[in-house]
């Protein structure tokens, strides 16, 4: 998962856009000799939510098969199918048009007790515990908390975020999807989604529930309508500082109209956009495509 840009300005010189996007996701997986089975989860359907409005979405398979869609633990649309004939290649298709609208200012957050009381006593819970993925050192929480000190929870976001991507440069295809936060920090270099877990692992280690966002970032906010865009899909993070807000520390910006939620989790695991199992010989790893195309 990868994706950076630095188009980012949330608000245009007349005031707040929305924005509406019709986003192509389409994964090509092709075995080495044909696969006798395969069971699949597809989470690639935009969530629909105050900023964001999913008008259309559907999802195709090659083979055709029947497919069901249900929503996870975490909150995220799944659609799930079986191809139990062989077959030497599978494609997915996912068709979304999306509406979206820039952020609400940011709101004064809770005291750092408001906000360790209400995570000790909730769900939040769930998003300051660390997992394989996100775990971090106690070398680098001290460094983090230095950083943090003497800010409120957004100041922290920010400041935490700019650590990591300080340290670790944007390259895409230096890392892999099983690289953790440690690694990517270690070697200097990943893609979105490292910088994605390393913030997280960071905010939580020093008492900010965050959560891990999949999703998609649209590269050219000003791109001339109906004119296709190949792009990428995208991992940021959410903070909870009262309510949930957004910040791309791969891009050093609050989310905004250029973004698209799919799901969120603890991390990668969580809200993968593509996982199965399937009996047959490996092959090469899944050809992607993501199109955009402004249509308003």
């Amino acid at each position: 998962m990868t994706g950076r840009t630095t188009t980012m300005n949330t608000m245009s010189a007349m005031g707040p856009r929305t924005s509406r996007l019709r986003i192509r996701h389409e994964t090509c997986v092709s075995y080495a000799q044909a696969a006798v089975s395969s069971h699949n989860e597809v989470r690639m359907t935009p969530l629909t939510l105050p900023e964001q409005t999913t008008l259309d979405a559907r999802v195709t398979i090659s083979p055709a098969t029947a497919m069901w869609s249900y929503w996870d633990y975490w909150g995220t649309q799944v659609t799930g199918f079986d191809l139990m004939e062989p077959h030497e290649n599978l494609t997915i298709t996912a068709l979304s048009l999306v509406e979206t609208s820039p952020p609400v200012p940011l709101a004064t957050p809770p005291s750092w007790a408001e906000v360790a009381e209400e995570a000790s006593n909730s769900r939040l819970l769930e998003y300051m515990v660390p997992t394989r993925r996100t775990a971090v050192t106690e070398e680098l929480t001290d460094l983090a908390r230095a950083a943090s000190g003497g800010l409120d929870p957004h100041e922290t976001a920010a400041a935490v975020s700019d650590i990591v991507a300080d340290r670790v440069a944007y390259v895409p295809g230096a890392t892999g999807v099983q690289t953790v936060a440690t690694e990517a920090w270690e070697q200097g270099a990943g893609v979105c989604q490292d910088i994605a877990h390393l913030t997280a692992g960071l905010l939580r280690a020093i008492g900010l529930p965050t959560r891990y966002v999949s999703g998609y970032l649209h590269p050219e906010r000003d791109a001339e309508l109906h004119r296709p865009v190949a792009g990428q899909s995208h991992a940021w993070v959410e903070y909870w500082a009262g309510d949930w807000s957004g910040y791309d520390p791969t891009n050093r910006t609050r989310a905004n109209e250029s973004h698209v939620i799919v799901g969120r989790g603890r991390d990668y695991d969580d809200v993968t956009p593509h996982k199965g199992v399937y009996r047959g010989v490996a092959g090469g790893p899944p050809e992607v495509l993501v199109e955009f195309t402004r249509v308003a």
